[in-house]
This record gives structure tokens, C-alpha cells and sequence, in this order.
């Protein structure tokens, strides 16, 4: 009989940390979106600015008096800034992995092992599902980035504003409609990343750029950091996460200023060997695993985490409803990814 002590035995001390890796390798969210330091309570209210000060010159000599009116030239004027608040929300996630005591006593490899990298990516799959397209996104969270694309008018079809490469990289002129990466750039922001459904890169493979007739979507420079992504488009990051988390039939791509992305931990991943517990259906109710009955054990991993979107106001673009760091290429209405 393998006792709770035993089993713990089996994982390495350093297990958080390793599944942690493993989930920012298998969450874009996680891997470009900005992080903040970890929360020390439920939530974080983050001040942003909602009115833009002004500066202008200065007329005359202090001292001096108008010529046109009894005012005292060279005072300087008053401008003001606004501000509101956005709360980042941190709600649990969890996975409980439960292992029969004889399969532990009987392997002859490494459960653990074979286990940790679908752990991190089912942690990673369930942020990037709710981020990018709402799945079972917790209430008090800010709406899903495709839906905020929408939302700001952010969204093309594929073939708005011409082939593929005038959809990503052009504008045209003529009807005024953006390409993926002007939506963002009208905006007021800078888009450092692109993230993709896997069906993209068969079409991706085919686009040159109408110039020097390079393909505009390559592999990126060695040398670069193993976080790096392996493919860009216009020298930006392209990521293709095969988590299961991306829906195609809502969006083909996203752009986006994933710095203006901002997520933060209230409880670091964290794990816990389980021997005694009942494990239920939480839909039904229903008793699934019985633990002590069933001579089985579990590994709980849980972590406390949220997001938010400032989006605060900047000169190129200062109303907040057509405002949005972040721009989706849609299916063609009707088609198949």
C-alpha cells in the first residue's frame, strides 16, 4: 500500500515550477501578455486615464499686461487629467488527476513525467480559451478579445480588403477599409504579435511580399530566445497554440499590443496529494472516485489568476468605444476553416 508520504515521494519538489513552465509554454496569453506582480488580495484596481493633459506656449512676459484686455501676460493656464478604474479579478483554476495506487506500484516509468506536460496544457488551454474566446470566462472578467474586437469594429473578413497579404499588411485607400494590422495601428497602438489557428499556416506559406517578392512569413532569426516564437510575420511573433483553447471558426487571426494585456497571479500554481477525498460531478453531484475505497490517490494542482484590459485613452485615438489594442481576421461568412 503506497501511503500519501510515498506518493509525494514520487513527484520532484520542484513539480509547481516545472508544471508552471509548461503552462506559459502552452498559453499565448500567458507568454505575451504583460505581468504584474502577484496580487495580495482578490482583486487590484488599476487607475487609468480616461482625459489626456494639455500643454500649450506661454504668451508673453510674466509681468506684462495684455494690450487687448487688463490680464497679466506670461500665467500659466491649468490642464487637467481623468482618470477611472479597472479591477483585475483573480479567480481559481484548477485539475485534479486522479492515479490508481497500483498503476504507481506497477509502472515502470515515470507517471509523473508523462503526466506534468498535459497538466500545463490543459492550465493553458482553459486562459487562452477564456481570453481570447470567452469559454467559461468568469463573469467578472473583462469581454474576450475577439468579442472586444467586434465590439470596437475591429474585425475584417478574409478578403475585405483584398488577398491575404492586403488583408494583414495593407489599407485600402479606396473604401477606407484596414487591414489586420492598421486596425491596431489606427488606434493608437503598436502591434508586436500575431496569434494564428493552426489552419493558417498552409495559406500563410504562400504569401511574398509584392516588393522583393521575399515570403513574408518565415522562421525567425536564430539566436533568439527559447521563448521566442519560431515563425514571423512582418518581423512581428507569430504563435500557433495547439492547446486545444483556439476556435478558428471565430477568428483566423488575431493582432494585437499584447503589452496592453495585463494579467497577475493571487496563488502561484500549487499542488497537493489527495487520499482521503470524495471526488464529485460537480454538475450531478454524483460520487466519481472515492479515494480511500478505491485505493487510488489524486494530484490536486490549483492556481489563483486573472486579467484585465486598461485600454486607457491616447492621442491618436481618444474615443474608448472604437479604442482597442487588438484587431481579428475572421472567416469568410459562410466558409470553413
Amino acid at each position: 500500500m503506497i501511503t500519501r508520504t510515498e506518493a509525494e515521494a514520487l513527484i520532484p519538489e520542484d513539480a509547481s515550477r516545472e508544471i508552471f513552465k509548461s503552462t506559459v509554454e502552452n498559453s499565448v496569453v500567458l507568454r505575451l501578455g504583460r505581468r504584474l506582480a502577484n496580487l495580495s488580495a482578490g482583486q487590484r484596481r488599476i487607475p487609468v486615464m480616461s482625459a489626456l493633459p494639455l500643454a500649450y506656449f506661454v504668451d508673453g512676459v510674466p509681468g506684462e499686461v495684455s494690450p487687448s484686455a487688463e490680464n497679466s501676460l506670461g500665467f500659466k493656464e491649468t490642464t487637467g487629467a481623468e482618470w477611472k478604474n479597472v479591477y483585475l479579478y483573480a479567480e481559481e483554476i484548477a485539475c485534479i488527476v486522479p492515479i490508481a495506487i497500483s498503476t504507481l506500484q506497477d509502472a515502470a516509468y515515470d507517471i509523473f513525467g508523462e503526466i506534468k506536460p498535459y497538466i500545463g496544457q490543459a492550465f493553458g488551454s482553459v486562459i487562452d480559451a477564456a481570453v481570447l474566446h470567452g469559454v467559461n470566462a468568469p463573469a467578472n472578467w473583462p469581454d474576450d478579445i475577439v468579442l472586444g474586437a467586434n465590439n470596437a469594429g475591429n474585425v475584417l473578413e478574409l478578403g475585405d480588403v483584398g488577398d491575404l497579404y492586403d488583408d494583414i499588411m495593407g489599407y485600402d485607400a479606396a473604401t477606407t477599409t484596414p487591414g489586420l494590422i492598421s486596425h491596431v495601428e489606427l488606434d493608437g497602438y503598436m502591434p508586436n504579435g500575431f496569434v494564428a489557428g493552426i489552419q493558417m499556416r498552409g495559406m500563410l506559406r504562400g504569401l511574398r511580399d509584392t516588393g522583393s517578392g521575399l515570403p513574408l512569413f518565415r522562421p525567425a532569426m536564430t539566436g533568439m530566445s527559447p521563448d521566442s516564437a519560431p515563425y514571423t510575420i512582418d518581423g512581428l511573433p507569430t504563435y500557433f497554440p495547439l492547446n486545444g483553447a483556439y476556435d478558428p471558426t471565430e477568428s483566423l487571426m488575431i493582432c494585437g499590443d499584447w503589452n496592453k494585456l495585463v494579467y497577475a497571479f493571487r496563488t502561484d500554481l500549487t499542488y497537493k496529494i489527495l487520499d482521503q477525498a470524495v471526488i464529485q460531478d460537480p454538475t450531478t453531484g454524483a460520487i466519481i472516485y472515492n479515494l480511500a475505497q478505491q485505493d487510488m490517490v489524486a494530484l490536486r494542482c490549483y492556481m489563483r489568476w486573472g486579467w484585465a484590459l486598461p485600454n486607457p485613452i491616447n492621442p491618436v485615438n481618444d474615443n474608448e468605444s472604437t479604442r482597442y489594442p487588438f484587431s481579428v481576421l475572421k472567416p469568410t461568412t459562410g466558409a470553413t476553416p
